[in-house]
């Protein structure tokens, strides 16, 4: 059941949290963004509502899956660490063990992340490239229209529309990815999100096993759905606290695909980040990820409990 509750559990958290991390993709992928409120108005004006939903499908497909994954190898984990310390799987876990178990679900995520990250980052980021080749269009044509005040000697070429959007919606992006950049494509920024989803989902789960215990009430074994919800707000935006720098550099390798490449990797994309931007450039998104994780996490948390608790009952 911890599958089930956590697969019901990701996909409301995805429902609630995605027009935010849309904004969030563009605030640590382009410069020219300094802040969430610009961030905003430029892809309503540009995009309307839909620019917030860029790239959604593919995450709701998903989602449940990866959720599903992380919340049932979070379990079983904890389950085995508990046999092999304390000779049963219902003892009381230390820290330690609930830590190791959240890491474990984190690195088993990125497996199935990796491609649909790349995906949602290109969806999320590709109007931006499109309105780059759309402003540097009329300049060319106008550099043309000069040139064709003096006789030229060689024909002057003919500027053809501009393109499209290059990706046609997920499973378009994947495909053309898989087909340009091969297998390494999909697995783009993957080394940093390792280390993002190892160590933030560690946090995730130890905070929330803390705040659980600070905030349940004399004599009862749970917290209430009020101590939930406070305990799996907190622990999300604690996640992003410590997931955000690297969560910075795997959107920009993610994105780097979309014309001229700029990184050859990990450490390249940090230094190079940092020596143009300053070292505040690995907190770009920081706020808003805080603030998309406290309510997103309290839909995740309060919902995986309840279809827990659903399930527990209807087996007694």
């Amino acid at each position: 059941m911890d599958f089930v509750a956590g697969a019901i559990g990701g996909v409301c958290g995805v429902a609630v949290g995605y027009p935010l991390d849309t904004v969030k993709v563009r605030i640590q992928t382009e410069p020219k963004y300094t802040g969430i409120w610009q961030c905003v108005q430029d892809t309503y004006r540009r995009e309307r509502v839909r620019g917030f939903y860029r790239g959604l499908s593919l995450p709701v497909c998903t989602v449940s899956l990866v959720s599903s994954l992380s919340f049932g190898t979070y379990r079983h984990c904890l389950a085995h660490i508990c046999r092999f310390r304390y000779g049963s799987a219902d003892a009381k876990p230390a820290r330690t063990d609930i830590t190791l178990s959240g890491f474990a679900s984190g690195l088993v995520r990125v497996f199935l992340t990796s491609p649909t990250e790349v995906a949602k980052v290109r969806l999320q980021t590709q109007t931006q490239a499109q309105a780059q080749t759309q402003l540097q269009a009329p300049t060319r044509r106008r550099s043309l229209t000069s040139a064709a005040a003096v006789p030229p000697l060689c024909p002057v070429p003919s500027v053809g529309p501009v393109p499209g959007p290059r990706y046609r919606g997920p499973l378009h992006c994947l495909a053309t990815v898989a087909r340009e950049e091969g297998l390494r494509g999909l697995y783009k920024g993957s080394s940093a999100l390792l280390f993002r989803e190892g160590h933030s989902f560690a946090t995730y789960f130890l905070s929330y096993s803390i705040l659980c215990e600070w905030l349940t009430p004399a004599g009862h074994s749970q917290p209430d759905v009020l101590g939930v919800l406070v305990a799996g707000g907190c622990a999300g935006a604690l996640a992003w606290a410590v997931a955000t720098p690297m969560d910075v550099i795997k959107s920009r390798l993610q994105a780097d695909g979309q014309g001229r490449r700029r990184y050859r990797g990990l450490l390249h994309c940090m230094v190079t980040s940092v020596r143009e931007e300053g070292p505040r450039v690995l907190f770009k998104g920081l706020t808003l990820n805080c603030c998309r994780a406290f309510p997103v996490n309290m839909v995740v948390f309060v919902t995986y409990e309840a279809a827990l608790r659903f399930s527990r009952g209807l087996l007694q």
